[in-house]
């Protein structure tokens, strides 16, 4: 996927090409109205309610995706929405989110139908990726990745200015790296993945074995979270930031993971700027000068020259806007005649900068 550099806005019809970006997480869905710009108009949240299975979890992003166009009283011309796991490029099917248990949801058919518009469906952190790079950190760089470290990891990479897709759409899976040969078990069918040691899951999967094993230096962890099997990593980040030593041991132990992870990717890609986000990075953000040190201690040295490695401009927002800027790619390549739906062809694969 290229950037194509474009000096003047889009407009159409006289008013500006206004795209409605969603990002759908484990607990909450987030939609937001995102001018050519890159700026927010408006945003609207609701609960995912994985519980009520895919279909439920559909009529609350349709009504999500409603309220948020209610709000500003605006009409939009299509819609962009990242989803955490790998999905079909072609048809918009999610093959697989394990956050959600999905698997082989036609998901782009489904809001099509539902609101009328032209949508694209991509992961989440890809979008949050394109956002970076066009609107964010990113901005003029050509070799960039991005690392969100969530309640599991996801990643982007854009290498010679063009966002990878992979052959089967699945590139930027960089929590799934081996860090450790038949390691810990990673929530897909691998041991020793980068998620499974440093992803959110995973810290307090470690925080919990780590307390267990010495219940009397563990006590002020299992008195924040209220017993050892609700230790989470918010709670080891709050321990850590009141000085509490075991958790001062398990963040510094999940940077020496996190560091591993992005020597190989650093030595593997060569980018000039890594973008570190997520859930996890914005709890405890000393995870990225931690991980830093260590990654210019063990890369190599080439790979280190020029190399930034930073925390997303966009914060929360990079994977909305990112999303919302994919569906405007997209809608202005396949030239769509406005207000009528259809499944568009993605024949160029090609980016455009606004």
């Amino acid at each position: 996927m290229k950037k194509i550099h474009q000096t003047e806005p889009i407009e159409k019809r006289g008013d500006e090409l206004l795209t409605v970006g969603v990002d759908v997480g484990g607990t909450k869905i987030d939609a937001s109205v995102v001018d050519s710009t890159g700026n927010i108009l408006t945003s609207h949240r609701c609960p995912t309610n994985p519980e009520k299975g895919p279909d439920g979890v559909i009529t609350n992003v349709i009504e999500c995706v409603k309220n948020c166009l209610g709000e500003i009283g605006k009409s939009a011309q299509a819609l962009g929405i990242g989803m955490a796991g790998q999905v079909e490029k072609d048809t918009g099917v999610v093959r697989f989110a394990p956050n959600l248990d999905w698997h082989d949801i036609p998901l782009r058919a489904k809001l099509e139908e539902a609101l009328q518009l032209p949508v694209t469906v991509t992961n989440d952190v890809r979008a949050a990726t394109y956002g970076e790079w066009s609107y964010g950190a990113g901005q003029n760089v050509d070799d960039l990745l991005c690392l969100f470290v969530g309640t599991g990891i996801g990643g982007g990479i854009v290498s010679g200015g063009k966002l990878l897709e992979g052959c089967r759409n699945s590139a930027g899976e960089l929590g799934h790296i081996t860090i450790v040969t038949n390691g810990r078990k990673c929530h897909c069918r691998n041991r020793g993945c980068l998620e499974a040691y440093a992803g959110g899951w995973a810290i307090g999967e470690r925080a919990q074995e780590t307390a267990h094993s010495d219940l009397k230096s563990g006590q002020p962890l299992i008195t924040s979270a209220g017993s050892i099997d609700q230790i989470t990593a918010a709670t080891v980040s709050e321990a850590y930031k009141s000085g509490d030593p075991m958790a001062k041991q398990i963040v510094e132990e999940t940077a020496l993971y996190l560091a591993a992870g992005l020597v190989a990717m650093a030595n593997a890609f060569n980018p000039c700027l890594i973008v570190m986000g997520g859930g996890v990075i914005q709890g405890l953000p000393e995870y990225i000068p931690m991980a830093e040190h260590i990654v210019r201690l063990n890369a190599l040295e080439t790979a280190l020259e020029g190399l930034r490695i930073v925390k997303p401009a966009l914060g929360d927002k990079a994977g909305v806007i990112g999303a919302a800027a994919l569906a405007r790619q997209y809608f202005q390549e396949s030239k769509i005649v406005p207000g009528v739906a259809v499944n568009t062809e993605r024949a160029t694969g090609e980016k455009r900068e606004n």
